[in-house]
């Protein structure tokens, strides 16, 4: 299952002060912080033939320094591209409401234990390339 690096409205992707811990809103101004941390975050626990479930979890979120230079020889650019991503997560496995019995009612999801500024790995993370 991929994950998103930043959230955006949906998790799975995801996602202040330091790696490992939740964070107050009311200590740190989210709007200009510079880093990447485990946030609590809601989200909807989908699965046909099964009623939603609202599930509040733990997941990254943050912004990594990045940075370009061009350079003389191929490709042309020097480039450092963080994203906040996990680096240690669990997985938790809830029961959704009301499902069809045919339909396995468990649905699985990662929650996030610590969170690092690091190269984006499509095993955990949703990358998008501009």
């Amino acid at each position: 299952m991929k994950l998103h690096c930043l959230i955006l409205g949906s998790l799975l992707l995801l996602l202040l002060a330091g790696c490992g811990g939740g964070l107050g809103a009311s200590t740190i101004d989210l709007r200009t912080f510079t880093g990447c941390a485990v946030r609590e975050f809601t989200f909807l626990a989908k699965k046909r033939g099964c009623r939603r479930l609202r599930v509040t979890t733990d997941a990254c979120w943050g912004r990594c320094e990045t940075w370009e230079k061009p350079v003389l020889e191929p490709p042309y650019i020097e480039s450092h591209h963080r994203v906040c991503t996990y680096n240690e997560t669990k997985m938790v496995t809830v029961k959704l409401p009301k499902c069809a019995p045919d339909v396995d009612p468990f649905y699985t999801y990662p929650v996030a234990i610590r969170c690092d500024c690091d190269i984006c790995s499509t095993t955990t993370t949703e990358c998008e390339s501009a």
